[in-house]
């Protein structure tokens, strides 16, 4: 597969995947949403099955929609990031370069979605919310060990289905996504993804969102968070933005050394 292929697959797939994640956070967080308030539970199972939907479009390319997971599988010494496609710098930099690209694209689609919504929505706070992570008690060195040992878990056990025979799949893959959102979620709102944090910021910061006069920076995906210390208005909290992409990418890379002595 040519790496031009690679890139759509990868960026078609972590676009879907950013449409229906970012999606059900608005749809759980933006005023007048017919899922208003609906709770973490459903946020958790809606980014499961966001990732499901993401699996079945990139499975070409093995469906990594994730820097953490590329760099997994990068560091756990595997010859092929898929069939056919043989682990090189080059391919690297498309697999990250399509995941960047097509969260930033699903983000923007979520906003196109719910264009009323965001217009309605009064607390700046929550808009951010449905884009990008952010703790719930902002510590930057704990907020960053809990995305690593969130992401490390994601990996690791990613890097395990190719040794097991259960043949699940995606389904797999979504119910662990829903199941550390449910444990691992509540610190920091879990991107495990660096994509998934960075492209959306990125389509935040050039949105035309809309932004009240002065507001809290966004505490995360969380309906009742704590939004934590006001910010300028039309922040997009880039203070924080570093520790959603380093730490799922350390956690990945970590996940990949530790399979090279399990599996």
């Amino acid at each position: 597969m040519g790496l031009g292929s690679v890139f759509v697959s990868e960026a078609v797939g972590t676009a879907v995947l950013l449409l229906l994640g970012t999606g059900v956070v608005a749809n759980v967080l933006l005023v007048k949403s017919k899922g208003f308030d609906g709770g973490w539970l459903l946020i958790s199972f809606g980014w499961g099955l966001g990732v499901m939907a993401g699996v079945y479009l990139a499975f070409k390319t093995g469906a990594h929609l994730n820097p953490a997971v590329t760099l997994g599988i990068l560091t756990s010494g595997a010859d092929d990031y898929a069939p056919g496609i043989p682990v090189t710098f080059g391919a690297t930099a498309t697999y990250l370069a399509a995941q960047l690209t097509g969260a930033f694209a699903g983000a923007c689609l979520t906003y196109l979605a719910y264009k009323k919504h965001f217009d309605a929505e009064p607390d700046a706070a929550k808009k951010l919310a449905v884009f990008a992570t952010g703790p719930e008690i902002r510590d930057y060195r704990w907020n960053l060990l809990t995305e690593i040992i969130a992401t490390f878990v994601l990996v690791l056990v990613v890097l395990s289905f190719g040794n097991t025979p259960s043949g699940l799949g995606p389904l797999a893959v979504a119910l662990l996504v829903v199941g550390i959102g449910a444990s691992l979620g509540g610190p920091t709102g879990y991107a495990i993804n660096p994509a998934r944090d960075l492209g959306p910021r990125l389509a935040h910061a050039v949105l035309p969102v809309g932004r009240s006069a002065r507001t809290p920076v966004a505490a995360g995906a969380h309906p009742q968070a704590d939004p934590g210390p006001a910010r300028p208005a039309g922040t997009s909290d880039w203070s924080y933005a570093w520790v959603p992409v380093l730490g799922p990418a350390l956690g990945g890379i970590l996940a990949g050394v530790a399979a090279q002595f399990l599996f």
